[in-house]
């Protein structure tokens, strides 16, 4: 069994989805790994990970208005340190997801056709964000 790791920086541009797709297959092809799992690890509290449709991007605008009526920066947060968005940040973070985990096929991405990966920035302005990849496999 092979593995693979690469930290791969995302530069966002705040409250917005990074398709990463792309970056991320590159690493799976780089590896080697014909068989086995691509797991993409999100190093930040306010931003996330989501597969989702990569053909109508008005659902990806849909789930940002979604998103936002659920933590609404109106709300009267305790944790204000970094401005308005900082927690409504961190709380669109715990509802969504740190990590995903995709499967390795024929040495690809095995996503399916409608589908991407994106970095979700859930906060206002732009962001370095670090991703740690590990491909493991045959």
């Amino acid at each position: 069994m092979k593995t693979h790791q690469v930290v791969l920086e995302v530069e966002t541009r705040g409250r917005s989805f990074a398709n990463i797709t792309e970056r991320v297959d590159a690493v799976v092809r780089a590896s080697g790994v014909r068989v086995g799992l691509c797991i993409v690890f999100c190093q930040h509290t306010s931003a996330s990970l989501v597969i989702q449709e990569n053909a109508d991007p008005a659902v990806l605008r849909d789930l940002e208005r979604w998103l936002s009526e659920l933590a609404p920066e109106a709300r009267a947060w305790e944790h204000d340190a970094e401005g308005p968005d900082d927690m409504p940040a961190h709380a669109k973070s715990a509802v969504t997801r740190a990590s995903e985990t995709l499967p390795v096929t024929n040495g690809r991405l095995a996503l399916g056709t409608w589908q991407a990966l994106y970095v979700w920035e859930h906060r206002a302005r732009a962001h370095s964000r670090r991703l740690l990849v590990t491909v493991q496999g045959d």
